[in-house]
């Protein structure tokens, strides 16, 4: 479906960085699915906004203003113009129904043949434990409408020697714990097909 699984993905295999292995694999699943929703009621956005100014409402006691730096309104307009919010890598909107599913891309190295265990030391996996807080998942629920309790409202999908880890597997494995259909292991090798197979057969549904 995807010019020969975007040549095996083996274009993926390049340094972290600006340009480099976290950025190109983003744009490749963009594509991919870019390419999947042809002709349906499926939209992917990149670094969708819908929860850019998150945090800016926020109401705090009176203690702890009382305890905080409380600059005056305008400079506090100011600060706030980039948005005090949280920024996903992607998201799959189903126009007809205006449901969404809020997605990240964590690409990180692991430990595999030939490699010692300190290979596997990275925290980009860490950082997606943020989409589990309470207000956060109460958020993603309320703006992308999914509120069926039998799935989360976000997807992650790792990539690297991460998804071949045997502990970062375990690991992610128990984080997620009955919801593992909410993270895809999109290990090398694998098709582009595979990666669209799994949100159609898993996530697309709470979407309709």
């Amino acid at each position: 479906m995807a010019r020969k699984e975007l040549q095996g993905r083996d274009n993926w295999q390049t340094e972290s960085g600006p340009g480099g292995k976290a950025g190109v694999a983003e744009q490749n699943l963009y594509e991919v699915f870019r390419q999947a929703f042809v002709g349906t009621d499926y939209r992917i956005s990149d670094h969708p906004t819908d929860l850019k100014h998150l945090y800016e409402s926020v109401q705090l006691s009176e203690e702890t203003l009382a305890q905080i730096f409380n600059p005056d309104a305008a400079t506090m307009r100011n600060a706030q113009r980039r948005g005090w919010g949280v920024s996903p890598d992607f998201s799959i909107t189903n126009i007809k129904t205006g449901k969404i599913l809020f997605g990240e891309i964590k690409r990180q190295d692991g430990w595999v043949e030939g490699k010692d265990p300190s290979a596997g030391r990275g925290n980009a996996h860490e950082r997606m434990c943020k989409l589990f807080t309470p207000g956060l998942m109460k958020a993603y629920r309320q703006i992308g409408n999914i509120t069926d309790p039998e799935i989360l409202p976000f997807w992650v999908v790792l990539e690297g020697d991460i998804t071949r880890d045997p502990k970062r597997n375990r690991e992610i494995a128990f984080w997620f714990d009955e919801f593992d259909k909410n993270f895809f292991m999109w290990r090398p090798g694998m098709s582009s097909d595979e990666l669209v197979e799994h949100f159609n057969k898993y996530l697309k549904p709470y979407l309709d």
